[in-house]
């Protein structure tokens, strides 16, 4: 079992708003117990009180929030119905345009390129009644490794220990929520950047289902980018608790005419007959689990047994070891022809970590890309075809705890280590399936936590599951950053 990390309880009178879960939030400023401006300048005073410790937050908006939280104020009194997230700050990684804000990419020749209108689902945030608070740190360019280090912003620390990397690419976002300086993120994941970051710091993630969310990538010109990153590339939530990812879900979800992927598919589904079948597999591809990431994924699993599922261990899924090559020899190609200008604006080493890869893997020729997008859609059948008899499939969203900063980018067994304790994020991106991380307790004084991947647009389903992991295991945040040791 894991330690015990006493979960947060509902905040007395008094107590700093910041603490709250998101829905409380919201529910307090609705009902009129606290305004919007006093919800989001709590926030405001944590992220002065923390983000020096942490460096999350990167480009405050503070006046911008306040003006936004005065207008929800303003339309509370008139009368007007306010939405499900009305008042709760979130922070936006900086990949994600708002309105008004310079989308950076942690690149410090982008650090003045302004966006004109917000991303659609900055967008639905907004319409919700949520806030955005402030941009969040990410690697550079998002190519320049897994741990959350940009040239422009620096690094963003482990909350629970400096030593370990938030992971990335969306640790700033995770490491905000785990501090209590915004009540949700926004993140994004091509293959474990919501759901590493959620694991190392103890909070909650969702990756949807490539076209539940509406997106438009077309941030640093006109042209829309390859076939690979339309695909795989997914914005998506983290909270601290599994019901804020819920309303998150229900914001973000829907179809956009700037978006023709997304697509309108019902929130929920049907219910499944008899108790729901989740497959366990620990050590997706049999490459290696660390004893205290089998922990959690096996406490997890007896969380959903005692919540009424049928948990079984499978042998393992389907051809990990195939996709993972057709995700790098995709993605290495359409990377291929930019990357001499790419490259030079990832700072002084920042071109290590997709170098080494581009050396490993080199781009495919025509002949064999075509051959490689037949694979993609094989694989895509094979595991549609799995999750058919098990609706629900549990596992590790990194098979290690917390690394050190970095260590991708530091040599080639480093990086393929990094590679290795993702691969299942990575083939779930790949597949372009729905998935929740949720923490499952403390192990050795770290966050661990697990994934709970499902059928295509069955994010209901995940959620359902991870909630239950979340009643019966608990809640790891907020927490105050910690010393060094």
């Amino acid at each position: 079992m894991p330690e015990t990390q006493e979960t947060p309880k509902t905040p007395k009178t008094g107590e700093a708003l910041w603490r709250r879960p998101a829905a409380e939030q919201a529910r307090a400023v609705r009902g009129g117990e606290v305004s919007a401006v006093e919800l989001v300048q709590s926030h405001l005073e944590r992220i002065a009180e923390v983000n020096p410790a942490v460096n999350a937050v990167t480009q405050l908006m503070a006046d911008r929030a306040l003006e936004a939280a005065a207008a929800t104020d303003r339309r509370r009194a008139a009368g007007e119905a306010l939405g499900p997230l009305a008042g709760v700050p979130f922070t936006v990684k900086e990949t994600t345009p708002v309105e008004g804000v310079p989308t950076t990419f942690g690149v410090e020749r982008f650090r003045h390129l302004t966006a004109a209108a917000d991303a659609p689902p900055v967008a639905r945030l907004r319409a919700a009644g949520a806030v955005p608070i402030g941009h969040s740190n990410m690697p550079t360019l998002v190519l320049a490794g897994m741990h959350t280090r940009s040239e422009l912003f620096g690094d963003t620390a482990n909350p629970w220990d400096p030593a370990r990397t938030p992971g990335g690419s969306s640790g700033g976002d995770a490491a905000a929520v785990a501090t209590g300086m915004a009540a949700l993120g926004l993140g994004n994941d091509s293959g474990g950047s919501i759901r590493v970051p959620a694991q190392f710091c103890g909070v909650a993630g969702l990756k949807p289902t490539t076209g539940r969310f509406p997106a438009d990538h077309r941030v640093l010109g006109p042209d829309d980018p390859g076939p690979a990153s339309q695909a795989l590339v997914t914005d998506g939530p983290l909270a601290r608790r599994v019901g804020d990812l819920r309303l998150a879900y229900e914001a973000l979800a829907g179809a956009d005419p700037r978006d023709p992927r997304s697509v309108p598919v019902p929130l929920y589904g049907p219910p499944l007959p008899g108790p729901v079948k989740v497959a366990v597999v620990a050590d997706p591809g049999g490459h290696g689990v660390h004893p205290a990431v089998g922990a959690a994924v096996a406490d997890a699993a007896g969380a959903l047994r005692d919540a009424g599922y049928d948990v079984r261990e499978v042998a393992d899924v389907p051809r990990l070891d195939e996709a993972l090559d057709a995700y790098d020899r995709i993605t290495m190609t359409e990377f291929a022809p930019s990357w001499p200008v790419v490259r030079t604006l990832l700072g002084e080493g920042g071109d290590r970590y997709v170098q080494m890869a581009m050396e490993k893997t080199p781009p495919a020729t025509a002949e064999e890309l075509v051959r490689l997008m037949g694979t993609w859609l094989g694989i895509r059948r094979s595991w549609a075809e799995f999750l058919d008899g098990y609706p629900l499939l549990l596992g590790p969203s990194f098979t290690e705890p917390p690394v050190e900063p970095g260590l991708e980018s530091r040599d080639r067994a480093g990086r393929d280590r990094v590679a290795s304790g993702m691969r299942l994020c990575t083939v779930t991106s790949f597949t372009g399936l729905p998935a929740v991380a949720v923490p499952t307790g403390l192990y050795d004084g770290l966050p661990g936590g697990v994934q709970i991947v499902g059928r295509a647009f069955r994010e209901d389903l995940c959620l359902d599951a991870a909630q239950a992991v979340e009643d019966r295991l608990g809640v790891l945040t907020p927490l105050d950053p910690r010393p060094v040791a």
